[in-house]
């Protein structure tokens, strides 16, 4: 089973994707800021984000332009959740600091999965079948650091491979939300069903976030109200 995350550019930063996505490691965008200062980014539309680290950076969303306004607090990493019109996305900001990439990460990854291949002149930058659980697992490090974004990968992944990581989402699930979502594969997509507060089905995003390689088409069917206007959260 296949799912390449070689998505043109634009698409990722107007979070309109070809379908609606879930998030996953690596982030879909990189974004530098300086502790202090202000950076502007034009959107077409958000409905809602939120920010893991607030401390680090706050964010606004001016509606008047249509920006998304990253504010440097103190120097750090923070990752922001962005969801509009049911499509999600991640991004990475750095405050005042310098691109993070572990040589001996990278080393393991090559290591365990025996054909990964890195392309760096090419826009897919990274191809690589991911056949057990110490590929993924090194992979999911790798991709924590800044040497790639969604848009760079071309995954291949063995079903076994899947199997193991429905479990760990389905782990994340009962612990945000207590049973109440059900999580499975159909081919490479992951399904998510059952009732859920804004609350709950933010949290279940972040897990999904940290326990999943890649980017995967979610068929999103969790039962939820309708979003609060744009605002910053901590999940």
């Amino acid at each position: 089973m296949t799912w390449c995350a070689n998505v043109a550019r634009f698409l990722f930063l107007s979070l309109c994707f070809l379908a609606p996505a879930a998030v996953a490691w690596p982030v879909d965008w990189i974004h530098d800021v300086e502790a202090g200062k202000e950076k502007f980014i034009k959107l077409p539309k958000v409905d809602w984000f939120e920010v893991d680290d607030p401390k680090t950076l706050a964010v606004e969303w001016v509606a008047e332009s249509k920006e998304l306004m990253l504010i440097g607090l103190k120097p750090g990493r923070a990752t922001v959740l962005l969801g509009a019109d049911g499509k999600v996305a991640a991004w990475r900001v750095r405050v005042g600091t310098p691109p993070v990439v572990d040589a001996a990460v990278t080393a393991a990854a090559t290591k365990a999965c025996p054909d990964l291949k890195v392309t760096p002149l090419e826009e897919v930058k990274l191809t690589v079948t991911v056949q057990d659980e110490g590929c993924r697992k090194a992979l999911l490090a790798l991709f924590q650091t800044d040497a790639f974004e969604a848009r760079h990968l071309d995954l291949t992944f063995e079903g076994k491979v899947l199997q193991t990581q429905l479990k760990q989402v389905q782990d994340g699930l009962l612990l945000t939300t207590k049973g109440k979502v059900k999580a499975r594969y159909v081919g490479a997509g992951l399904i998510l069903e059952g009732p859920v507060t804004i609350a709950e089905h933010r949290k279940l995003l972040w897990e999904t976030l940290r326990r999943t390689l890649g980017r995967f088409a979610l068929d999103d069917q969790t039962e939820k109200p309708d979003p609060p206007t744009p605002d910053a959260g901590v999940p």
